[in-house]
């Protein structure tokens, strides 16, 4: 497996990714409707390209045999924060549970401690079973919220925190 830091040309790719992945990873958690509200919503291509150029989010591509197979994004919470926010993480189904979420989670970790971080922080649904892959990294529960995120829709998660 390799780390690749995502370009603009990648954005695709990723879009892609979350359009295989998130039926599998959501289908059961959330209503069709809302499923398909939040993959337009945050993986449309100009949505994408805001969260790079606006947001400031970093992406990274996980492959396997040069094949994309996962990608995840992060960033400081603020400019020159020292608490960072992973905001994605995901893996094709197929590829999960032989170690390539550690490895793209590790490599996060690495980079973020690199830059002085003291703590990365994320969201994760309340009912996602990947709290316990969290967990089993490390992470703690710091919080429960209700987000709303339009058309009726709400964010149910927990936030969680790793302390370096």
């Amino acid at each position: 497996m390799l780390i690749k830091d995502a370009s603009i040309k990648d954005l695709e790719v990723i879009h892609d990714l979350a359009h295989k992945i998130w039926p599998t990873a959501y289908g059961a958690i959330l209503s069709p409707e809302q499923l398909r509200y939040m993959l337009e919503k945050i993986y449309a291509l100009l949505s994408l390209q805001n969260q790079v150029f606006q947001l400031k989010h970093h992406f990274i591509l996980l492959l396997e045999k040069e094949i994309p197979i996962g990608f995840a994004s992060f960033s400081p919470e603020e400019e020159g924060s020292k608490i960072f926010k992973l905001h994605k993480i995901y893996v094709l189904p197929g590829k999960q549970g032989n170690g390539s979420g550690k490895f793209l989670l590790n490599h996060i970790m690495n980079t973020i401690t690199k830059a002085g971080a003291t703590s990365l922080e994320l969201n994760v649904n309340r009912h996602n079973s990947a709290k316990f892959f969290y967990e089993r990294q490390g992470f703690s529960i710091k919080a429960e919220v209700d987000i709303p995120i339009g058309e009726g829709f709400f964010m149910n998660d927990y936030i969680m925190e790793r302390v370096f």
